[in-house]
C-alpha cells in the first residue's frame, strides 16, 4: 500500500489511514470505497472493515524504507483530516515526512477547514515533534528538520491540495488552501463536474484582491511568480466507473488556459469513461452534455449550441490528450 501506483501524477501510494464518508458531489462514485467495500466482512482482509475509517500504524514508517526520492501520494484510500481521525494521529504522519526530506508527500483533501485550522496551530508543530519522539525512537538526531518549521515555515517537502469538482467548491475550498501554510498548494479538479473560473477565487495578476481572499493568506516561496497567485499546480479529469459522468471539453480547455496564462503547471490526468466522439471514436454509449453540466437526449430539440456528444469508451481508451497533446507539468520539488 503501496510500492507503485497507476496514479499518473505520483510515483507511490501511502496509506496510513483507510476509509472514509462523502462531503460533496465528487465523493459520490469514489473508486475507493467501491474498492474497499467489495471486501468488506472478509475475515483477514485489508478492508474487512470495507470503507469505515480504520488507522493503520503499521503502515506509518513505509516511506522510511524506501531509499529513492519519490513523489508520494498520502492517503489516496482516506482523507487525512477527517473528523474521526485524532490530532495526534496526523501529527505523526506529518512527523514521519518532517524525517523523510528526500521525498515528496502529495497530501490531498475535502476537509479544508480542519487542514487551515490544523497547520496554523503552532501548538500541533509541537505535537509533531513531541510525536515524533515518542514513535520514532533512533531518530532524534534528525529532529533539526523540524526547527524551521516549529519556528513557523511550511515543510519543504509537504504539497497541500483540496479536490475541486465545481465552481461552488472551488469558491469554498481553494480560499481555505490559501489561507493554509505550505510550500507548494495544488488543486485536484477530478472528477471535473462543472466549469471552473480560479479567477474567483485567487489573486490575479494585475489585481489585488480575487473573490474570497482574506486577509489570511499565507505566502509561500515562489506564490507571486505566478498569475494565479498562491496556487502552484492543477491537476484535472473526467470520472470513471460504472456510475461515471462525463467531463464536457470546455472545462478542461479553460483551466488549461487559465494556467497557460498564469504560468501554472497543468496536469490532465484522463478523460474518464467518456471522451469526446470527435476524438475517433464511432462506438460506445452517446452521452449529450452542455457547458453547465445538463444533459441532452438526441430526440431532445434544440440542444445548445455549446452541447458535445460524449461517447462511453473505458477510460483507457479515452486516453488524456486534449486538443492534440498530453499535459504533463508538474512543479519542482521544493529545496
Amino acid at each position: 500500500m503501496a510500492d507503485s501506483t497507476s496514479i499518473e501524477w505520483t510515483d507511490s501510494t501511502w496509506n496510513p489511514v483507510t476509509g472514509c464518508t462523502k462531503v460533496s458531489p465528487g465523493c459520490d462514485n469514489c473508486y475507493a470505497e467501491t474498492f474497499a467495500e467489495r471486501w468488506r466482512g472478509t475475515a483477514g482482509h485489508h478492508f474487512e472493515n470495507g470503507f469505515d475509517i480504520t488507522l493503520r500504524p503499521d503502515r506509518l514508517r513505509l516511506p522510511m524504507t524506501w531509499r529513492t526520492p519519490r513523489r508520494v501520494f498520502l492517503d489516496s484510500m482516506s482523507d487525512l483530516f477527517h473528523t474521526d481521525i485524532p490530532d495526534h494521529y496526523i501529527a505523526q504522519a506529518f512527523a514521519v515526512m518532517a524525517l523523510t526530506p528526500q521525498h515528496t508527500y502529495q497530501v490531498l483533501t475535502k476537509r479544508h477547514g480542519r487542514m487551515k485550522t490544523l497547520l496554523s496551530r503552532p501548538t500541533f508543530w509541537h505535537l509533531v515533534a513531541k510525536q515524533g519522539r515518542e514513535h520514532f525512537t533512533g531518530c532524534q538526531q534528525d529532529w533539526l528538520a523540524v526547527g524551521a518549521m516549529l519556528g513557523g515555515e511550511p515543510l519543504p517537502n509537504v504539497w497541500l491540495g483540496v479536490s475541486v469538482e465545481d465552481q461552488k467548491w472551488a469558491d469554498i475550498r481553494i480560499p481555505a488552501l490559501l489561507g493554509t501554510p505550505a510550500a507548494v498548494r495544488f488543486l485536484s479538479c477530478e472528477p471535473l463536474l462543472g466549469p471552473v473560473d480560479l479567477k474567483r477565487a485567487v489573486i490575479t495578476r494585475g489585481s489585488e484582491r480575487g473573490h474570497g481572499l482574506t486577509a489570511s493568506f499565507v505566502h509561500a516561496a515562489g506564490c507571486c511568480e505566478n498569475g494565479l497567485h498562491g496556487i502552484d499546480w492543477v491537476i484535472t479529469g473526467g470520472e470513471s466507473g460504472p456510475r461515471a459522468r462525463p467531463m464536457h471539453p470546455q472545462w478542461a480547455r479553460h483551466l488549461r488556459d487559465q494556467c497557460e496564462w498564469a504560468g501554472v503547471p497543468f496536469f490532465l490526468k484522463q478523460w474518464g469513461a467518456f471522451a469526446p466522439e470527435d476524438h475517433g471514436h464511432d462506438h460506445g454509449r452517446v452521452a449529450l452534455i452542455d457547458t453547465q453540466g445538463r444533459s441532452w437526449t438526441e430526440r431532445e430539440a434544440p440542444a445548445p449550441q455549446d452541447t458535445v456528444r460524449m461517447r462511453r469508451v473505458g477510460k483507457t481508451r479515452a486516453g488524456r490528450i486534449l486538443d492534440g497533446q498530453h499535459h504533463d507539468a508538474v512543479p519542482a520539488p521544493a529545496r
